[in-house]
């Protein structure tokens, strides 16, 4: 490819062409059943070229068409195994490559961005990709300080490609969902829409991943690339050399499974806490198992601000479903706007819905499979299951909307790596409202005067991770 196609007529063609051709592989596959082929073969035939034409054109467009594809790509382990492995290979395929721009192209926008002797800011600049992704794809250069870093170039008409493929992508969302069972693929699209602007904006993602370094710069497990120079549309960080997830999904030992996806989730809960923000691309591509056992997190361009951390009734409602507490859940989801108040819902109902959801929590060590989240796909994606019809009556109010994104697309991560971790601990560090606070006092004269303590309610916090006084 010659560049990042812009033209919305060629784009849209493109974009048309997957369910022209969705129809026209039904029509022969009829025609193959009439003639005497056994319908299951014929199924697979189709979903398999189906795939492979649909993650094809998604990651040749690149822009909100190749978004579309990573954000999808988690949800493989969802789907039957008897059909997962030629969507595997397409899905991940779009995590952490894509048809490189050409170097001539590659030179300009340096050029543009960075000044005419560009050239002067590296000792060494390498015209082949590292990596290329959905906006923008990123060169392994030594600046020149003598510093190993990664020069993430924006692909040229990214914004009008996002902007154009977002409105197109109605075209997908009529058969995406049924690749992938219990996913409705239009509320993604409308909150991708939301990200546009921010995904754009270099600036915004060097200030955000600056403060991710900065917070994470000592600590034993997370590992988060320092920004060394920001323009326009040319990001430069700190190099990173580890193995991509998407590479311990396909052949990591079960050593690195389980501490890629502890790591992983200690990451996702955590950040909101120390940092006000939620780290909201959580595909493989964006994560590196480092040597020295910690998890380099990449591309900070999509994140969730929450200067309060995560929501505390989000830990209420998990917490209360594990005490069996339906009508405890029912009135945190009437309050936070998942049940609208004209809907009439049982909550013992409501319950049994949710209970599959939050079987991780109820032990201390969950090991997330494919199988299991095949089961919760289905269960949702079947009409003719009662947990079908509670989804389709129960709402995601707009500021859940990309925490429910990122909660899922972690847990899509966690299956594929087949990872055990200790996922109740990780809730009762980090998430709010989960895990209650209890103080056992045997003489209440022993706290008079103690202020916000006599009241027995949670101190201040220190400088470390820990309530001070702990």
């Amino acid at each position: 490819m010659s560049d990042l196609p812009r033209r919305a007529v060629t784009r849209t063609a493109k974009l048309a062409s997957l369910p022209l051709g969705v129809a026209g592989r039904a029509t022969l596959g009829l025609g193959r059943r009439i003639g005497g082929r056994p319908a299951e073969i014929v199924a697979a035939e189709l979903q398999q070229r189906t795939a492979q034409q649909m993650f094809k054109v998604l990651g040749e467009l690149k822009g909100g068409a190749m978004k579309l594809g990573q954000a999808l790509s988690v949800f493989e382990a969802a789907l039957p195994e008897e059909v997962a492995g030629p969507y595997r290979a397409a899905l991940t395929k779009l995590q952490d490559a894509a048809p490189p721009m050409p170097v001539r192209t590659v030179h300009k926008a340096l050029a543009e961005n960075l000044g005419a002797d560009w050239r002067e800011l590296f000792q060494e600049f390498d015209d082949k990709p590292a990596a290329a992704a959905s906006i923008g794809q990123v060169h392994r250069a030594v600046w020149h300080d003598g510093r190993e870093v990664a020069v993430k170039i924006q692909y040229p008409g990214a914004g009008d490609a996002l902007i154009s493929d977002l409105n197109q992508l109605g075209h997908v969302a009529r058969f995406a969902g049924a690749l992938i069972p219990g996913i409705d693929v239009k509320p993604l699209i409308s909150e991708l829409k939301a990200r546009v602007a921010e995904e754009l904006d270099y600036q915004l993602e060097a200030e955000s991943q600056q403060a991710h370094a900065e917070e994470f710069a000592d600590d034993p497990d997370i590992f988060v690339p320092h920004v060394v120079f920001q323009a326009e549309r040319v990001l430069v960080t700190e190099w990173m050399t580890g193995t991509p997830l998407s590479k311990i999904i396909e052949k990591g030992t079960p050593e690195e499974r389980d501490q890629a996806g502890h790591l992983l989730v200690r990451f996702l809960f955590s950040g909101p806490v120390r940092t006000g923000m939620l780290h909201a691309d959580s595909h493989p591509g964006n994560f590196r198992l480092l040597p020295d056992g910690r998890l380099g997190v990449l591309d900070f361009g999509t994140v969730n601000r929450l200067p309060d951390g995560l929501p505390e009734p989000i830990g209420t409602a998990m917490r209360l479903a594990l005490d069996n507490e339906a009508d405890g859940v029912m009135e945190v989801l009437r309050t936070e706007g998942f049940i609208k108040p004209s809907i009439k819902l049982d909550a013992q109902e409501v319950l049994d819905y949710l209970l599959p959801m939050v079987e991780p929590a109820q032990v201390d060590r969950f090991r997330f499979t494919r199988a299991w989240m095949r089961v919760q796909g289905a269960r949702i994606g079947d009409p003719r299951n009662p947990a079908s019809a509670m989804a389709r009556q129960l709402n995601l109010p707009p500021n859940y909307l990309l925490i429910h994104r990122v909660t899922l697309s972690t847990i899509g991560v966690l299956c594929q790596l087949n990872a055990e971790v200790p996922f109740r601990e990780e809730l009762e560090c980090w998430l709010p409202g989960f895990a209650e606070l209890e103080y056992e006092v045997e003489d209440e004269e022993e706290y008079e005067g103690y202020g916000e303590y006599a009241e027995f309610e949670e101190p201040e916090t220190g400088d470390g991770d820990a309530p001070a006084g702990t």
